[in-house]
């Protein structure tokens, strides 16, 4: 059997929906709870009621550290990313985060990730957020500025001063990538629970929905760790605060360390042309204390 990244790599698809699938996958190991599954009617007919109310949980905090994963599609090693996440001040969490396309891919699919939020460390809130995609034609910086009430995106596409548009969504209580991973992450987590919060990762709200479904063991590069899996639900919220199946993914599922740190290990996301992933390199745990 040839290795992984010996084999064809799909060119059925239009090279502008490569570029989208690998950022998503990079984006997929900063905040893991992402999938996608078409609306049922039961949760559409009232979902804003179903939004789980628990405050933040008492698990540990997340300690500071330095990890890496690497990124693909359909088998292949596409892209690679470090995640460096600390306390910068005693009520401030900060993620940094840094990916690219690596190997041939790169030379057909050039991409520059880039992404860094700060979040309340006590109610685990987000505060802001800034991400940047570089492709070889285009660039696009998203920054994000959250209330109690509200987020306001700035979007800026183009090289140089380029063009931007601002977007105000309002909506109680949201969460961005790093907020919405820390507080699940604080909740019990226990067998067959489910949690239901509203995420704007970038340029759209979606209704998450995580289910527990047990423990088992997973190997990863990293090694080997007892894991807690998670299958993972993401609908859109419409203009009008309906609910929306998203376009392109079908469904995912996640392992999560079942330990006091509760990494993200493996995401593997069922897509209409096959399946991206994201998986734990090496892991570094730096001071306890900023």
């Amino acid at each position: 059997m040839e290795p992984k990244d010996k084999r064809e790599f799909p060119t059925s698809v239009p090279y502008g929906l490569h570029r989208n699938l690998l950022c998503d996958a990079f984006i997929l190991a900063v905040f893991f709870m992402f999938a996608w599954v078409p609306t049922t009617p039961s949760l559409a007919s009232d979902w804003q009621s179903s939004i789980s109310k628990d405050p933040p949980g008492n698990f540990p905090e997340l300690r500071p550290l330095h990890a890496n994963y690497h990124f693909g599609w359909a088998g292949f090693t596409a892209a690679t990313g470090d995640i460096r996440f600390k306390k910068i001040a005693t009520d401030r969490f900060q993620v940094e985060a840094a990916g690219r396309t690596i190997g041939f891919v790169r030379a057909l699919w050039k991409l520059d990730a880039s992404y860094r939020a700060v979040a309340d460390a006590d109610r685990l809130r987000p505060i802001e957020s800034k991400q940047i995609e570089a492709y070889r034609f285009k660039k696009m910086m998203t920054q994000l500025a959250f209330t109690n009430s509200s987020v306001k995106r700035t979007r800026t596409e183009g090289f140089g001063a380029g063009t931007t548009k601002t977007k105000e969504f309002n909506f109680q209580n949201l969460f961005d990538l790093q907020s919405s991973l820390l507080y699940l992450r604080s909740q019990p987590l226990k067998d067959r629970s489910v949690y239901r919060i509203v995420v704007y990762p970038a340029t759209s709200a979606y209704l998450a929905t995580v289910t527990v479904l047990g423990r088992e063991k997973i190997s990863v590069r990293a090694g080997t760790y007892n894991a807690i899996k998670v299958d993972l639900q993401l609908h859109k919220v419409g203009k009008n605060m309906e609910l929306e199946p998203h376009r392109k993914f079908r469904r995912a599922a996640a392992w999560v360390s079942d330990d006091t740190d509760r990494l993200p290990l493996r995401i593997e996301a069922q897509i209409f042309v096959g399946t991206v992933f994201a998986e734990l390199q090496s892991v570094q745990f730096g001071p306890e204390k900023p």
